[in-house]
């Protein structure tokens, strides 16, 4: 929120593919998750600015295995989220050997969810769900094609039929989502890539199947080729509010730092209005500071800074990679502490011990309580495994290290007492002189003192933890690690300074 209303990204930080469903006065959104467990953040809203996670719906192993070899930015993609027949209906991609696109239901979308309906009649990535007036399922997928489907047992009725994919020629068309709206079907899509081309367009026929008409205003959303702070837009998902008005989310990054722009927060979820010109959408502004909406803002509950680790499981926002067994992570050990038992020996690993929470803001500070008597490990940004700094603490010494590509070096180490320490991060503006070459942003690693203050052992360059550094569809996590023997954690702090 800014300081004067509503405000873009309503979901900020590594939220992207954000697909939405609304039942009765309230909103249901879910978003990608990628190499991260548990799997497919899902989120409640009564006035489409204000979310709050409300679960995942991939959040056992019976649900979600995620092997060591599966790459970082593989993984869960683009779900689609849907009500229909009293229940809610989650349909996804499991990019990864075994994997493939599967079905999950649940009365409550807090969960908890069913265990998977596997689809091995539908190709592809990025699947969508629509049901006909006579109650026919249809799953339509990047390509764009479409297949008959029984959501219920995952049969599929005939081979999939090429559907329409855009301007002839254009790259990625994925992402689509089918609508009945008025006397027409709807189809939207994706095109263009999901870097600085990304861009959305929309088609309509009589039928699911078609044959479809194209919008003669293609594409009706980009930011390619413009100044707009808010890029990459595109990946979008239709929504009718109460009042009759039309809702688009999407993704979009926002690039900071001289050339080319980088972007570190990943893909966030974005809102903007839509409006209907002769039977087709036109969409408005992708603001920073939102319009007046026409209806009271209803605002969630308020996220506590800190983590006292006191529950028995982990709040829904925290994720770690590939997977997350009781044995490696767990409250349950030392009452009020997390505590992570080293499986890799460092975050260069797959298989690393890491659990950490999407970064968020532009600018923001973590600090975390650290008793590293029986181990080593510390606080860290992960990008993936050859993109990430850390500070770690062991045998009386605390260190920073950085990855970078096929680089990783101790940038600074300094001793510390014996005992729990308090290790601390900030992110913010980079140092001048500022020109072209200056990056996003800057992580500045320490200890923290008695009295609070940070003892800033290392100040690093931001723009190697970003998308157009390190490649692939993730954004910052900032959190735990146990590098090796176990490390306990009292609490972890988050404060935001900018949005």
């Amino acid at each position: 929120m800014s300081d004067t209303g509503p405000a873009n990204p309503v979901i900020p930080g590594f939220h992207p593919d954000p697909s939405i469903c609304r039942v009765g006065d309230d909103y249901y959104l879910a978003c990608s998750s990628f190499e991260y467990f548990p799997g497919v953040p899902v989120f409640h809203s009564r006035d489409l600015v204000h979310w709050t996670q409300i679960g995942n719906a991939l959040d056992r192993p019976s649900q979600l295995r995620l092997a060591a070899d599966v790459p970082s930015s593989a993984g869960i993609y683009a779900p689609t989220l849907r009500y229909h027949d009293g229940r809610f209906w989650l349909v996804v991609t499991n990019v990864s050997k075994g994997g493939g696109n599967l079905v999950v239901t649940a009365t409550d979308p807090a969960g908890p969810w069913s265990d998977p309906v596997r689809l091995p009649g539908v190709p592809g990535i990025d699947p969508d769900l629509a049901w006909d007036e006579d109650g026919t399922c249809w799953c339509t997928v990047a390509g764009i094609a479409q297949v008959r489907i029984d959501p219920h047992t995952g049969r599929t009725y005939g081979p999939p039929q090429k559907l329409w994919s855009g301007t002839p020629g254009a790259k990625a068309p994925e992402a689509p989502h089918l609508y009945r709206i008025g006397d027409y079907w709807y189809l939207l899509i994706a095109v263009g890539g999901t870097e600085r081309g990304h861009g959305v367009a929309i088609a309509r026929g009589r039928t699911p199947s078609g044959p479809f008409e194209p919008c003669p205003a293609n594409p009706i959303l980009t930011h390619r080729s413009t100044d707009h702070p808010v890029q990459n837009t595109g990946h979008a998902d239709l929504v009718q509010a109460p009042d009759g008005s039309w809702w688009m989310v999407l993704l979009g990054v926002r690039p900071g730092g001289g050339t080319p722009g980088w972007h570190v927060l990943g893909r966030e979820t974005f809102l903007a209005p839509v409006t209907w010109v002769d039977g087709w959408p036109v969409v408005g502004e992708v603001a920073l500071d939102l319009p007046e909406l026409p209806w009271p803002l209803v605002p969630g509950p308020v996220e506590e800074q800190r983590d006292d680790f006191d529950l028995s499981e982990l709040r829904p926002l925290w994720i770690s990679v590939r997977d997350r067994p009781a044995e490696h992570c767990t409250t349950k050990e030392r009452a009020g502490w997390l505590t992570l038992r080293a499986r890799g020996g460092s975050l260069d690993e797959p298989d690393v011990v890491f659990t950490g929470r999407r970064q968020q803001h532009l600018s923001c500070r973590a600090r975390t309580l650290v008793d590293p008597s029986e181990g080593r490990g510390g606080l860290a940004v992960r990008l993936d495994e050859r993109h990430h700094y850390a500070i770690e603490v062991s045998g009386g010494e605390v260190r920073v290290v950085a990855r970078v590509g096929s680089l990783r070096t101790v940038v600074a180490a300094q001793p510390v007492p014996d005992g729990p320490v308090v290790l601390g991060l900030t992110i913010g503006d980079p140092p001048p002189p500022h020109d072209a070459r200056t990056g996003p942003d800057a992580v500045s690693f320490g200890v923290e003192q008695p009295d609070g203050t940070l003892s800033v052992l290392a100040t690093l360059d931001g723009r190697y933890l970003s998308t157009e550094v390190a490649g692939g569809f993730t954004g910052r996590v900032i959190g735990m690690y146990a590098a090796a023997g176990t490390v306990h954690f009292d609490w972890f702090d988050y404060e935001p300074i900018s949005r």
